[in-house]
């Protein structure tokens, strides 16, 4: 099957050529009628497939020009960055086409948006919480709205928009077309297609479990953290091998630490990306590591989903995911568009479980490599490493009769306060006996009768 199978117009085959695609992905191929169509559609495919284009293919080949100010297709994605990489993708794809796009994310001037949104916008990307903003201020007037895309829903999910995903969704039409893409069908994404879509077509590309076969995934059993980092140390000496390297992080504060560690040996060849980040930082970092200034980006799993960067030689996992989707997610980012990736994670003996787990989802045992000769075993541990001793019921711990008590205090008198109810306004009147004044009604009759 080719592009031209897919019954498209002019423009968007120029634009398609202009890119050098000649075959569309399994995602795109399978989405495209039941989105042309009109009818809700739930989209189930692996990260790295092509689902941007799957929905745009057919909404752009299906939009009209049209001069109204009111925005018709609104797509929500759970990250800046994502606004900014589908903005692009769109931008491409309407090369040739006469379509306003405009991206809308937290973190930046709302005042600078909302003047972007009022000169009229075809089709709006947005964060949903910026998104909710925008219309709540009356700037953003959504009725006109025809369809709505929500790409990564289940990032959203975990990332807390729920509520915000729900309000959404009471302000907007209720004759509109609802198409939605996720890497994972979990509960919460089923609860909100049961609440929110209407008699949904499912289109499911790919097992989440299933590992894509041009990913070589290997695995080292590593004692702590000081070990991790020398074994990952060693692996970056050689430069052309590890050409350009995601290393996956479990947490903020763990990318802060790693990056300072990395920083001594490589310096100008690091980066990283976190959400306390600013947004240009993230911007830069991004990027950077996409032209290839920067050959190593640290970046947590927020970052897991949906960034689309080419030529990702190694997806390096430096803490084991607890969730076993989430190691699916990360090694996504290397082997794209058919292209050969290497996926290494390194787990400790308290990690062993999460890694049984992803062995469990992928049906099958990932291959173990040895730590090479070179690499130093430490035994220095990190605090989160370290055990803690808890001392129950110990009769030699003696009390603290300094430590503070409860942080409870009775009200003094005078701010205890009192329900004086409708009453209250009667008994300060008679306090302070208010003069009348001429604007007062009574006032004003009894002027009259004299």
């Amino acid at each position: 099957m080719t592009f031209r199978d897919l019954n498209l117009n002019t423009p968007l085959y120029n634009a398609i050529d202009d890119l050098g695609f000649t075959t569309p992905t399994p995602i795109q191929a399978e989405a495209f009628n039941v989105v042309a169509s009109g009818k809700d559609m739930v989209g189930i495919a692996q990260t790295g497939t092509g689902k941007t284009f799957a929905y745009m293919l057919p909404i752009l080949k299906n939009l009209k020009f049209s001069k109204q100010d009111n925005p018709r297709i609104l797509i929500l994605v759970p990250t800046r960055e994502l606004v900014v990489q589908v903005v692009d993708e769109i931008e491409k794809l309407a090369k040739y086409i006469n379509v306003r796009v405009l991206g809308v994310y937290g973190g930046t001037n709302i005042n600078t948006q909302k003047q972007a949104v009022a000169q009229g916008q075809d089709i709006i990307v947005a964060t949903p919480g910026r998104l909710y903003d925008l219309a709540v201020s009356r700037v953003l007037q959504l009725k006109s709205l025809q369809r709505l895309v929500i790409d990564e829903v289940d990032v959203m999910l975990d990332l807390g928009f729920r509520h915000q995903l729900i309000n959404i969704f009471d302000i907007l039409p209720e004759r509109r077309q609802n198409i939605m893409f996720s890497a994972t069908m979990t509960e919460d994404v089923d609860h909100l297609i049961t609440d929110f879509f209407t008699a949904p077509e499912k289109v499911s590309i790919a097992i989440s479990g299933t590992p894509l076969e041009n990913i070589a995934q290997t695995k080292y059993s590593v004692p702590n953290y000081y070990t991790k980092l020398n074994l990952l140390v060693h692996l970056f000496q050689d430069a052309e091998t590890f050409n350009k390297v995601l290393v996956f992080v479990s947490n903020k504060r763990m990318a802060d630490r790693l990056f300072e560690a990395l920083d001594e040996f490589f310096k100008e060849e690091l980066c990283v990306i976190h959400s306390n980040k600013t947004q240009n930082y993230r911007l830069r970092s991004i990027e950077q590591f996409r032209e290839g200034v920067n050959r190593i980006l640290v970046a947590t799993d927020v970052m897991a989903r949906g960034l689309d960067i080419d030529n990702v030689s190694h997806v390096i996992n430096f803490d084991t995911p607890d969730y076993p989707e989430n190691y699916m997610h990360r090694i996504g980012r290397t082997g794209r568009a058919e292209r050969e990736g290497q996926a290494i994670i390194f787990s400790t003996e308290k990690e062993q479980d999460s890694l049984e787990k992803i062995e469990t989802l992928m049906q099958m045992e990932i291959p173990k490599l040895e730590i090479p000769e070179g690499v130093e075993i430490s035994e220095e541990l990190i605090e989160e490493e370290r055990t803690v001793i808890k001392e129950r019921n110990n009769p030699i711990k003696r009390k603290d009769d300094d430590a503070p008590g409860p942080a409870y205090h009775e009200k003094s008198a005078k701010n205890s306060k009192e329900n004086l109810g409708g009453s209250y306004k009667f008994k300060i009147a008679a306090k302070y006996k208010k003069p009348k004044t001429r604007g007062d009604k009574n006032y004003n009759k009894r002027n009259k009768k004299k």
